[in-house]
């Protein structure tokens, strides 16, 4: 007997995954006993082969990242729950604590409004690429295909690198939310039970990924939506004591603290807040139905970018004045959190513990979520010949074990919190990749732009051959451009020139040394694959390799009939798609 079988499934009517769709692949027959099916699932993915004997370095990354061998396994309310909850994390619970105090509440409104805007076009834009071209690696392929194969490495690897990174700093950070309750056992202990738990959910693959995130993101929701039904009442003077608050925060002491260069700090810190905002189109790769699930989960991010930081920056703003001295005590210190200030200033007590343990989720939501971006990047790098090809690996659960193997590895630099040391090393393996999401957000725009300007080059028009076009369109991709230019040169200037302390080299190079490291990669691969010209001619662009519908007429009569549709509902109808 085989030891395969085929599965096919067709017209489907899965409510998690939306309308109807097409999937054939090969799974093991479930047969054997428990633990030799555990061994086999190890096994490489049966995949067809390329022969890319006649094609160029560039056909052979376009080719390789459109045939990837990882399973189709995150549903629609995986991929709307990554994309609302996704960023949900310090940066909102306690990075915007520092930001108030270095900008004050106007700043802090200012900076994540406009940082805001540019995210919902950059997510736009990623969505319309992604629902085209659902590939392996999303993002950095799509510099390699649309602007230049060195930009893509590039990205690529800066973009690896911040998450590998990531796991073992979030992984500390952890442990360090566990002090808010007892600071008597070594945090070591701490580290150890949460990398386990990181290593155990990325065991069960993407599917693991997709449960845990659907899970932390929910109660990420959930704690937001609850403090702000509590802001409100609090600002009203429903707290037990403190009374009516209202405005009196942005006249005494006022609405900004430190003028113009306090909003550009607060830009920066807004901007990194957002991070994590673009795994979204990463996951579209291993989505059983991008098509239907993807352009609902990018519209999604209107309403977390307005419901859950501008409403509730905007409550913290009203109920904490930026004078208040435990704002911007430490990335991890739950004490240093608006939310808990805000909480205690109206003599609530319990709340805060409450506010901790989000804190550590979210935490552990990143740790998790860096695994799954820096797996997936290194074994796209690795398709497109950028990475060693034994990165490639898929086995027959659909996981990058290989990419997997290499983030958990560099995750054991946590145990680095047993130094005194820990801080150096992490503020200079957080440089490497400090500017790494900037980066990777103004490539998706500008991707974008040449895929559009591509289209029209070669006489197609995106608005009948794209099953999902950009709501912001290239305008909307410019702006998030030169948006993201924009945060660099801020970035630079405080860098440079940092609030209220003096300028030195150390300094500025934990914050910009992530530049000259993105042009290090560029500059190197230059050299390495011997590609002196600049950039990827519209002419030449392959628009067609990877796409998920194939039937190009097919697909014109299907978003024709659609768009009919949606044309004859009433209003409400209209708009509730539109936004949703």
């Amino acid at each position: 007997m085989s030891d395969l079988k085929n599965k096919e499934v067709v017209n489907s009517t899965d409510p998690e995954v939306g309308d109807s769709y097409s999937v054939t692949h090969n799974e093991p027959l479930e047969s054997g006993s428990r633990w030799q099916r555990f061994k086999d699932s190890f096994k490489t993915m049966e995949d067809e082969e390329i022969d890319s004997s006649n094609m160029t370095d560039l056909e052979k990354a376009i080719a390789k990242t459109a045939k990837s061998p990882l399973h189709k396994s995150l549903k629609n309310r995986h991929l709307q729950m990554i994309a609302i909850g996704g960023a949900i994390g310090t940066g909102l619970f306690i990075g915007s604590g520092g930001a108030l105090k270095t900008g004050g509440p106007a700043a802090l409104l200012i900076g994540w409004g406009l940082v805001g805007t540019m995210i919902y076009a950059t997510v736009q834009a990623l969505g319309e690429l992604a629902v085209t071209f659902p590939i392996s690696g999303a993002f950095n392929v799509y510099s390699t295909r649309f602007i230049d194969p060195s930009w893509g490495f590039a990205m690529g690897w800066n973009y690896a690198l911040q998450w590998l990174v990531v796991l073992p700093l979030e992984l500390v950070a952890a442990s360090i939310t566990i002090k808010y309750w007892n600071s008597h056992i070594n945090p070591v202990a701490w580290v150890a039970i949460f990398y386990v738990l990181i290593v155990a959910i990325n065991f069960f693959g993407v599917k693991g990924y997709g449960e845990a995130e659907f899970v932390f993101s929910f109660i990420k929701v959930v704690a937001v939506i609850g403090f702000i039904i509590l802001g409100i009442i609090l600002n009203c003077g429903g707290g037990p004591q403190g009374g009516y608050i209202g405005g009196k925060y942005w006249h005494d002491p006022g609405a900004f603290a430190n003028g113009f260069k306090g909003v550009c700090t607060v830009f920066v810190t807004a901007a990194f807040s957002f991070a994590g905002t673009e795994l979204v189109a990463l996951a579209s790769s291993e989505s059983a139905n991008p098509r239907k699930a993807l352009p609902r989960a990018t519209k999604q991010v209107f309403w977390r970018i307005t419901l859950f930081y501008i409403i509730s920056l905007t409550l913290i703003g009203l109920l904490v004045p930026y004078t208040d001295e435990r704002l911007g005590q430490g990335s991890y210190n739950a004490a240093a959190s608006p939310f808990v200030i805000a909480i205690r200033n109206a003599g609530i007590s319990g709340l805060p513990s409450v506010i901790n343990v989000v804190i550590m989720i979210a935490v552990l939501s990143v740790g998790n979520s860096s695994v799954f971006g820096c797996s997936r990047t290194i074994t796209s790098l690795a398709a497109q010949g950028f990475a060693p090809s034994f990165f490639t690996f898929v086995d027959r659960k659909g996981r990058p074990i290989f990419a997997v193997l290499l983030s958990l590895f560099v995750g054991l630099l946590c145990f680095v919190s047993a130094s005194d040391k820990q801080g150096d090393v992490f503020d200079w393996l957080l440089a490497l990749s400090g500017l790494s999401s900037v980066f990777t957000w103004g490539s998706a725009c500008f991707a974008h732009i040449r895929f559009r300007a591509a289209l029209k080059h070669q006489g197609r028009d995106p608005h009948t051959e794209l099953a999902y076009t950009s709501q912001c369109g290239v305008i909307g991709s410019w702006y998030g451009f030169i948006l993201n230019v924009l945060i660099l040169i801020a970035q630079f200037w405080v860098a440079a020139f940092p609030l209220k302390s003096k300028s030195t080299a150390d300094g500025f190079f934990k914050s910009y040394l992530a530049f000259p490291v993105v042009i290090a990669f560029y500059i190197f691969h230059k050299i390495w694959k011997k590609n002196w010209r600049l950039y990827v001619k519209v002419s030449e662009m392959d628009l067609d390799t990877g796409r998920a519908e194939h039937d190009l007429e097919l697909l014109k009569v299907e978003i024709a009939e659609e768009k009919a549709y949606i044309a004859s509902k009433p209003f409400y109808y209209r708009a509730y798609r539109f936004w949703c």
